[in-house]
């Protein structure tokens, strides 16, 4: 990407537990923020995470952005725009309705593939119930992998303003994705303007850091091109990458999020992936070069000196001894794995997961044997005092 080498992460603050910084140094058009806080550091490593887990991680950091950018002016009137179903996991509205910011409005869109002799031949709105907020922020919560949905879904609101002659001030992204967001929003920004010339431009917050996907199947040849993310030529939040490499196996996760509409709906889809991912893995372990797949996660080559690390991670802003910290438990985490084998890591993280799988079928299955319970209550008290106002009607 142009100029991504002269960005710069740069701390904007740090409050209520939620660390947030900035991009500089790439000459922009638009804002870009990376935000940390424990909830969003605990999905991002942990596929155990699902369900309502999902939605509720993200609301302390979503909360706390909304704030900020509250307080700098960044946004008064809101208007909610929902792309389904992926905008479901993100807690917007009830942000809000936290930092005492109105929704005037929530509009909804789902866009889906249109296939062609079996080959993807572009997007279709297949859904829409689009309100008008003129002049106001218009707030969305997507997956930007490729971005082809993002920017339909843009094109196709953009248009509908400019044909009942109103305009956005601006838009803001809260996301989990990658770099490619980037250069969509940068060249969205420019075709905005054509039409809109006072459009303020995307704020776009990222969570836990701008990620990128694999352009191959990996040094594994398992990963999904396009789709799974991992650090390699990204920015992480440095909470993050001091989480991540407190525990050996997070690293070596197939993406930092999975599929998040699946990890909080068709949890059995999300099972079937990373478990399918661990046993691949665990069948190719011994024809893996663990020392390439360590490169490849770690986003730096292993002999990496200070200097080299620090510009390729863009920490140059951030405090010295931060920094120098980090690089320090980097290396300690690459001796640490010592005679630990991609096979061993594997077998580990298959049992693991099963073993949560199970508590979270009891726990789900006791809910569901309470809420019976529950119900059955309810009908008993309800007959008992129906009948006696039966009684005491005949009486």
């Amino acid at each position: 990407m142009e100029k991504w080498n002269e960005v710069k992460l740069v701390p904007e603050f740090s409050e209520q537990g939620v660390d947030c910084y900035r991009l500089a140094g790439g000459d922009y058009e638009n804002e870009y923020y990376i935000v940390s806080e424990a909830e969003t550091r605990k999905l991002l490593n942990t596929p155990e995470v699902v369900g309502y887990e999902v939605y509720h991680c993200l609301i302390p950091s979503t909360s706390q952005m909304l704030y900020y950018f509250k307080e700098q002016g960044k946004v008064t009137a809101a208007n909610i725009l929902s792309i389904l179903r992926g905008a479901l996991n993100y807690p917007l509205e009830e942000s809000c309705y936290r930092e005492h910011i109105r929704v005037h409005d929530i509009s909804f869109l789902s866009s889906e593939r249109v296939f062609k002799e079996e080959e993807i031949a572009g997007l279709e709105i297949k859904y829409s119930k689009l309100t008008m907020v003129p002049g106001s922020t218009l707030l969305i919560g997507d997956i930007i992998a490729t971005g082809e949905t993002l920017i339909h879904c843009l094109r196709y609101v953009t248009d509908f303003y400019r044909e009942h002659g109103a305009s956005l001030r601006n838009i803001i992204i809260f996301t989990i994705g990658g770099t490619t967001g980037i250069k969509i929003l940068e060249r969205l920004t420019k075709e905005i303007r054509e039409f809109w010339p006072e459009f303020e431009g995307f704020i776009t917050v990222y969570y836990e850091g701008i990620f990128s996907t694999y352009q191959d199947r990996g040094v594994s040849g398992i990963n999904l091109p396009d789709v799974d993310f991992y650090w390699k030529d990204g920015i992480i939040a440095p909470e993050f990458r001091r989480e991540t490499l407190s525990m050996r196996d997070p690293l070596f996760e197939k993406c930092i999020i999975y599929d998040g509409g699946a990890r909080r709906y068709e949890i059995h889809e999300h099972v079937e992936e990373v478990l399918d991912f661990w046993n691949k893995m665990l069948e190719k372990a011994d024809r893996i070069d663990f020392t390439r797949l360590l490169e490849e996660k770690l986003g730096c080559p292993l002999g990496a000196s200070y200097e080299e690390w620090i510009h390729i991670n863009h920490y140059e802003e951030i405090d010295e001894r931060v920094a120098k910290w980090l690089y320090r438990q980097e290396k300690g985490y690459i001796a640490s794995l010592g005679d630990a084998t991609l096979k061993e890591i594997a077998a580990e993280r298959i049992e693991e997961f099963t073993a949560a799988l199970r508590q979270i079928h009891a726990v789900t299955k006791n809910h569901f044997l309470r809420f019976a319970e529950f119900r059955r209550t309810v009908i008993t008290v309800f007959r008992r005092y129906y009948g006696k106002r039966k009684e005491s009607k005949r009486c």
